[in-house]
């Protein structure tokens, strides 16, 4: 198989799952913003161990952190 960097990046297939799909899934009843910030979320954590570890956790927290705010903004 072919390294492609762009169309199957290795960091973003884990166990034959590409997180694209993975995301599709989880956010498609999301409305809005919470879609997008869970989305980020989710793609944060499934690529950690492959390619920023720290930094992407940390990134994916401050997601979440934002995502609680809007949730918790829409639903006082």
């Amino acid at each position: 198989m072919t390294h492609d960097p762009v169309n199957k990046p290795v960091h973003y297939n884990q166990a034959g799952l590409e997180c694209i799909d993975a995301i599709t899934a989880m956010t498609s009843t999301m409305k809005g913003e919470c879609g997008y910030l869970a989305g980020n979320i989710l793609k944060y954590i499934w690529r950690h161990e492959y390619k920023n570890g720290l930094e992407d956790l940390r990134k994916a927290q401050w997601y979440l952190n934002k995502l609680i705010e809007t949730y918790m903004e829409k639903h006082q």
